[in-house]
């Protein structure tokens, strides 16, 4: 799958600042971690996003957010982002803020 450079940039940009994060690549796309944990993604079809479980309904509730989907199956606590999301610098920002609250509960890998 081809990397979406356009919102790798606007992820890199945002996340430049967060103690912790590292990148690779991930899933046909681009991957943060946080402490070794993964925070979210770029890729060509949108903008991954680690809520957590259960913290994903309030997201899901807005146009062009969807659940996950892996293999058939949803992931649950995860949701993808179209651009229309993505490129809204306060609806993204909101977002990794959220994912970066939940993957700081989670121990260090």
């Amino acid at each position: 799958m081809a990397r979406n450079k356009v919102l790798e940039q606007l992820l890199g940009d945002d996340l430049a600042q967060v103690r912790g994060i590292t990148e690779k690549a991930m899933f046909g796309g681009w991957a943060w971690l946080l402490n070794g944990n993964l925070l979210c993604g770029a890729r060509n079809d949108g903008m991954l996003v680690r809520l957590g479980k259960g913290n994903d309904a309030r997201a899901l509730a807005t146009p062009g957010i969807a659940p996950m989907i892996t293999q058939g199956r949803p992931m649950h606590g995860w949701i993808r982002a179209t651009p229309e999301v993505y490129e809204d610098d306060a609806l993204r920002r909101n977002l990794l803020k959220a994912a970066l609250d939940f993957t700081r509960s989670l121990p260090k890998k």
